[in-house]
């Protein structure tokens, strides 16, 4: 399990956006290089039970017919906003047709949140905390606590393995030090990135923009970074001058989580 594949790179509201005829929106229609599903990345195994998952969010029906698979069985969950949970009812029906019990991971006030908006999830699968740190994969895995600026708070996961470390980040903003600690000495960062130059109000955003993450690219200094949840503002078309390290990730993506295989 040393391949990691992003299944969606959209932010909340994914692209094309049904209201919008920008330039972005409308190549998203017809060409397809900025269609955007929501975020998520798949973590590859042997078969469906190794297989890992972070976020479900509401397009994971269509994100698994796209990536020709019929299940996965372990789900590793970021936050219960609607983006990223949104899927979870039809992950429950896909467990009871197939008379499998699903394995969600997530930190307990996530799952305490998630529990209340489904309540009837808790019969199709488990419902595992991940607050004191957990192993999947061979994974050892850590999360913590990340601000989301107006929109309250995600976590982030930081994943360890022989020696090779990455971290999971897609929703965050204005990070304080202690927030950070776990960014650093990283292989590679996967940082939501909604805007390449967002121009609202500060109090009001809740992601990152290019700019800013690359000041705390500058900070943490992960060997390459990955920038996903990414809006209707970005064109995957353009050359934004990113310094190298930095990559764009596209769905479909596949990447390799080991020391002798240079990020892409």
């Amino acid at each position: 399990m040393n391949r990691m594949t992003f299944v969606g790179t959209g932010d909340a509201m994914g692209v094309p956006r049904v209201y919008c005829e920008c330039e972005i929106c409308m190549e998203a229609r017809s060409t397809g290089v900025n269609r955007r599903r929501r975020s998520s990345v798949l973590l590859h195994g042997t078969d469906d039970e190794r297989r890992i998952l972070i976020d479900c969010g509401p397009d994971w029906r269509s994100q698994m017919e796209g990536l020709g698979l019929r299940m996965v069985h372990t789900l590793l969950i970021t936050h219960a906003h609607f983006d990223h949970i949104g899927g979870l009812p039809e992950w429950a029906d896909a467990c009871r047709w197939l008379g499998v019990k699903g394995r969600l991971y997530a930190p307990r006030e996530v799952i305490a949140v998630i529990q209340g908006q489904f309540p009837w999830l808790s019969r199709h699968m488990d419902f595992l905390e991940t607050d004191e740190g957990i192993e999947l994969g061979g994974w050892k895995i850590s999360s913590w606590k990340v601000c989301h600026g107006k929109n309250g708070y995600s976590y982030a996961y930081r994943l360890e393995r022989e020696g090779y470390r990455w971290a999971y980040c897609s929703d965050a903003i204005d990070l304080k030090p202690n927030e950070k600690e776990l960014l650093h000495d990283l292989d590679v960062l996967v940082l939501g990135t909604s805007f390449v130059h967002e121009q609202a109000e500060f109090s009001t955003r809740s992601v990152y923009d290019m700019r800013e993450a690359q000041e705390l690219l500058d900070e943490v200094k992960p060997r390459h970074a990955y920038f996903t949840h990414m809006s209707h503002d970005v064109d995957l078309r353009k050359d934004y001058g990113l310094p190298g390290g930095i990559t764009l990730a596209r769905a479909g993506m596949t990447i390799t989580l080991d020391k002798e295989t240079e990020p892409c």
